[in-house]
């Protein structure tokens, strides 16, 4: 018996397992046990495994029992805070009792998750902010007298995208590090230590990535010695890796800069008369930048800054005003930490512009700028992150496990593992336990127009009238555009009796308890809802989506990107596209069924599944369940299982 069978030697996942005796409603699952047993193995021989587990497998128990019975130090890494969240409050405390273990486990976010004491002082005695800010920072200074793990999401009172937590939280910028006053009381360096000293540490991929890459918040390696990674959600990690390896500069960075320099003036005689100018100097030059980028798009590349000539212009006054702000807090630096901390991140963002405004090349990177109503950003994006991947991996000599319901294109993992920089992994494929014969069916309505064509969405609108008249609402429409959401938003009151939910229109989790609360609502969401959204039961008994998920031209890292695969004797639709836009496909379909006793009808819109011959690689990625063109047997589907929910 190796290692990886001591871990599994009593069966725990069995009928008569550990898991049975002491979870209410656990069900024994054959692939759950035989994802397992591949973790364990995994973990004992320090291995690299894929596991692509439809949904209903189990994957987080699957992953969680050899973690847990495993002696070394495991760090388990998920795709969100929510499911972080879940993972370490629910479903970890729920094994390790079944197991009849207490294993010392943490939960770790980011840095902007946690209060900044000293910087919450700086907010209090700034005096910045409007009615509704300054009653948000009067919450945030009581809640920080009662806390117990300074973790922001404890005040539910002020929401997560309130301006005043920039304001109490920390960057990488402009955190003091060791020499900050506040340093034993830190909240960020007490939820650090304690993962350093835990077993089981629970993390998001963001942090991971940030600790494993650069270890660039100050505090050095926070995840030392692990014996084993299990990355959750793992399809998301190229993106994620591509967004955090990306340089980036943004409006919001400098003008904190110059504003955390006026308040690090307190107290520090002559040193506001000696900033206010310079301080003044970049502020302008960077409403300047904005105006120089108003007449551009969105989103685009900055490879040729001499076109046009205006951007060019403002990006040198930019960088000849933040070389006077450096020269003027070099002076007062000496007099204070916060002002030497503040001289420090103008050295490095100074360093950062001139990389980004260079004619020459930077590599494998594309250099892009995106503006937006608030400001703008430059960005420096690496068009491939295998090899800073396998670089990382390198430097831990450790389990790696990667698993999530969508790793697989028609079946083959090979996208993804070289997505990842791997080199030979163990693979898994299993399929999910439910019964896609018996609960679901998908409808391929007919004689829709080409995608492109200017009535479309109206047409897969009309399609879908029937369908909901079928189903009495209860059904999620996902789009490719928020332009196509929102003529649906606009269209669809009109023409059905269903209670509308539109993304955007409440948070996505208020969004999302007021759709399940009415039982017969229709949902419209696009982008982030394609994922991570969980509704079973009859309240959700339709997917429908308008479009096959293929990322949005214009793009200027996926058009840097499509262009070197071209150059490289690549079929960049082939080779990238379309498996990036299966697996958002199979993330989307996915949101269909989510337990045993869930039915419900998969609406697939786009004629190009039926027409064009990759279309065959979308479909072969489905789990097996009936198809068909006629409305009618849509009719016939529902009829069968009678609805419960009645229009108000």
């Amino acid at each position: 018996m190796d290692a990886s069978d001591d871990l599994l030697a009593d069966n725990p996942l069995g009928a008569g397992g550990a898991l049975a005796q002491h979870i209410d409603g656990f069900v024994a699952r054959p692939a759950q046990q035989a994802m397992a047993a591949a973790v364990a193995a995994a973990l004992a021989a320090r291995g690299e495994l894929l596991v692509e587990a439809g949904t209903g497998t189990g994957k987080t128990y699957a992953y969680l029992v050899p973690a847990l019975r495993s002696e070394g130090r495991v760090i388990i890494s998920t795709g969100t805070k929510a499911l972080q969240d879940q993972l370490f409050k629910r479903d970890l405390p729920r094994v390790a009792r079944a197991l009849g273990l207490t294993p010392h486990a943490a939960l770790l976010k980011g840095r902007a998750n946690y209060l900044c004491l000293h910087r919450l002082q700086l907010a209090l005695g700034d005096g910045r902010g409007g009615a509704q800010e300054t009653h948000q920072l009067a919450l945030v200074r009581q809640w920080s007298a009662a806390t117990r793990s300074g973790d922001r999401a404890e005040l539910a009172a002020v929401p997560e995208d309130a301006p005043i937590w920039p304001r109490v939280t920390s960057t990488t910028e402009n955190c003091l590090g060791g020499t900050c006053p506040q340093f034993e009381e830190c909240w960020l360096v007490k939820a650090r230590r304690a993962a350093q000293e835990a077993q089981i540490v629970v993390v998001n991929h963001h942090l991971l990535l940030a600790d494993l890459a650069l270890k660039q918040d100050g505090f050095g390696e926070i995840l030392p010695g692990a014996a084993a990674f299990v990355m959750d959600e793992a399809h998301q990690l190229p993106e994620l890796a591509g967004q955090f390896f990306t340089e980036t500069l943004s409006h919001r960075q400098l003008s904190d800069l110059a504003q955390d320099s006026l308040a690090e003036c307190s107290g520090v005689s002559g040193a506001l008369a000696a900033l206010s100018p310079v301080v003044d100097a970049l502020q302008q030059a960077l409403r300047e930048t904005r105006l120089a980028l108003e007449s551009l798009p969105e989103r685009g590349a900055l490879d040729a800054l001499e076109d046009p000539p205006a951007l060019a212009h403002a990006l040198e006054s930019l960088a000849l005003a933040l070389r006077e702000f450096s020269a003027a807090l070099e002076t007062q630096a000496p007099r204070a930490k916060g002002l030497a901390a503040v001289y420090e991140r103008t050295q490095r963002a100074g360093e950062l512009l001139a990389r980004l405004r260079a004619l020459e090349s930077l590599g494998d990177s594309v250099r892009w700028y995106e503006r937006h109503a608030r400001g703008y950003a430059l960005h420096a994006t690496p068009l491939d992150v295998a090899k800073p991947l396998q670089a990382l991996r390198a430097r831990m000599p450790a389990a790696w496990v990667y698993t999530s319901a969508t790793l697989t294109v028609a079946g083959r993992f090979e996208h993804l593992i070289q997505r990842l920089g791997l080199t030979a992994p163990r693979t898994l494929l299993l399929q999910s336990p439910f019964d896609y014969a018996r609960q679901a069916l998908c409808y391929l309505p007919p004689r829709l127009p080409e995608p492109q064509a200017r009535d479309y969405t109206e047409c897969v609108l009309q399609a879908l009238l029937p369908v909901l008249a079928a189903s009495r609402g209860r059904a999620f429409l996902l789009f490719t555009s928020h332009r196509a959401l929102k003529l649906a938003a606009e269209w669809l009151p009109a023409r059905m009796p269903w209670p509308l939910f539109v993304q955007g229109s409440a948070p996505r989790h208020e969004l999302l308890e007021q759709f399940r609360a009415s039982g017969h609502g229709v949902l419209l969401g696009a982008a982030s809802f394609w994922e991570g959204v969980d509704v079973a039961g009859e309240a959700l008994s339709v997917v429908a989506m308008d479009k096959l998920p293929f990322e949005a031209p214009g793009d200027p890292v996926l058009e840097a990107r499509l262009r070197a695969l071209r150059e490289a004797g690549e079929n960049p639709f082939a080779s990238w596209q379309v498996p990036n836009a299966v697996i958002a496909f199979k993330q989307g379909a996915g949101r269909l069924i989510r337990s045993i006793d869930d039915r419900g009808v998969l609406v697939l819109c786009d004629p190009r599944l039926s027409a064009r011959g990759y279309g065959k690689l979308f479909m072969a990625s489905l789990p097996d369940m009936p198809r068909s063109q006629r409305i009618e047997d849509v009719q016939a589907f529902f009829a069968a299982a009678p609805v419960t929910a009645t229009v108000p």
